[in-house]
């Protein structure tokens, strides 16, 4: 009998894995509650990504090769100075995105069902197959039919609410609220940002992360993330970015607002049984970037492969241990990442004064050919050690200068 694999979510994520596992030729189903979802999101892809997972230029809207960083006090550092000709960090809206990355999927063999997954019946024994309960959407309406699907194995990539997840008891998360407005802004404010994007740090747009303004296809997105998950403190942040970058945004028109969870570590559990979770369900948003789209896909590819290696292309049903290799290969890969940026985010964002600090500390050359290396092709990179002690020093002096060393 041919493993049977469902697959639940269709963004990045979702579409990765289905498809990896399709390509192998096991038998795929991709279950997606809304095809023509607009998910609020930065949208900033590293090139690593572009290329690993071949993606046509006409899905980025913008080549940014240069960035600010805006200080509490607003002094701007410009960043880019040691990208080559060829580097640059991508922009694309999520709703194409996912859109290219679902039907290719597709084109390769997957089975999309439109559909919202309202429960998982876990089977009793080993080798029982899981019951997907879900409501078919194809026929156009809200409610949808109610059907079932028996698999072999399941894959959740259906976000920081995941079903999958709790279905599973996989534990919960602490997260960070996004929230973003689409601003169409007039031609000569647009060309502001024709390549350039900007990162606003301050108490008085962000208590926890950052705040963006990133240029899209006719438009920029406007946003802030924060752990607070009181609705005023929310709004009063976005005032604080609008406030910020009034002077750009002047002219501007709201045409779409958003705003979604976003994980801010690994949920306890992220394989159980025969079900694994990836990006934003697993937890691979990273801190202090808060950057989830690559580890996303990146997670669900490397969870897929793992079920094609351990099933021989679908020959047999993969076990709870062969799961849990993926998990253990992403951790190895990846790990280290995940706790500088942990510690970056815990040093430089938890006062007005350690953010002066940071981005003064982001004006010298070495740190933005580190910084940059490490998001574009996805490595923490090891500098020389001259220039990591140098590095180092300069970190201490700017945290010691900005009195952000007191308690």
């Amino acid at each position: 009998m041919a493993l049977r694999v469902a697959v639940v979510g269709g963004g990045p994520a979702g579409a990765s894995a289905a498809e990896t596992l399709a390509k192998a030729g096991i038998e795929t189903y991709l279950i997606e509650r809304k095809l023509d979802n607009v998910k609020p999101c930065g949208g900033a892809i590293p090139l690593c990504m572009v290329a690993e997972f071949d993606l046509p230029e006409n899905i980025i809207d913008r080549k940014v090769r240069k960035m600010k960083m805006i200080s509490p006090s607003n002094v701007e550092v410009n960043i880019g100075h040691t990208l080559k000709d060829d580097e640059y960090i991508g922009m694309c809206r999520r709703e194409v995105l996912d859109g290219f990355m679902r039907d290719r999927a597709v084109s390769l063999g997957a089975i999309l069902i439109n559909g919202t997954v309202h429960k998982l019946e876990i089977p009793s024994s080993d080798k029982g197959a899981y019951t997907l309960h879900y409501a078919d959407h194809s026929d156009g309406s809200l409610e949808g039919t109610a059907k079932t699907l028996k698999v072999d194995l399941v894959i959740g990539a259906d976000g920081a609410n995941s079903r999958i997840a709790k279905a599973i008891d996989a534990g919960d998360y602490r997260y960070a609220i996004a929230f973003q407005e689409r601003i169409r802004l007039p031609e000569d404010k647009m060309a502001y940002y024709e390549d350039l994007a900007e990162m606003y740090v301050g108490d008085d747009v962000s208590t926890d992360f950052y705040a963006w303004v990133f240029p899209k296809h006719d438009h920029v997105a406007v946003g802030t993330g924060t752990m607070s998950p009181n609705k005023a403190d929310i709004k009063k942040l976005q005032a604080g970015i609008r406030a910020r970058a009034a002077k750009k945004l002047r002219g501007g028109k709201i045409i779409r607002v958003e705003a979604h969870p976003i994980p801010e570590h690994p949920r306890p559990r992220r394989v159980v049984g025969r079900v694994a979770l990836v990006g934003d369900a697993a937890g691979t948003v990273t801190k202090s970037s808060g950057e989830g789209i690559y580890f996303a896909a990146k997670s669900a590819r490397m969870c897929a492969e793992a079920i094609v290696e351990f099933s021989e292309n679908g020959a047999k049903i993969p076990t709870e241990s062969d799961l849990k290799v993926y998990l253990k290969r992403w951790d190895k890969k990846y790990g280290i990442t995940y706790k500088v940026l942990d510690i970056l985010q815990s040093v430089f964002y938890r006062s007005d004064a350690t953010r002066e600090a940071f981005v003064e500390m982001c004006s010298d050359i070495d740190v933005q050919k580190l910084t940059f290396d490490s998001y574009l092709y996805k490595t923490v990179v090891p500098a020389n050690p001259l220039v990591q002690l140098k590095i180092t020093a300069k970190t201490l002096g700017s945290l010691i200068r900005g009195n952000a060393l007191a308690p």
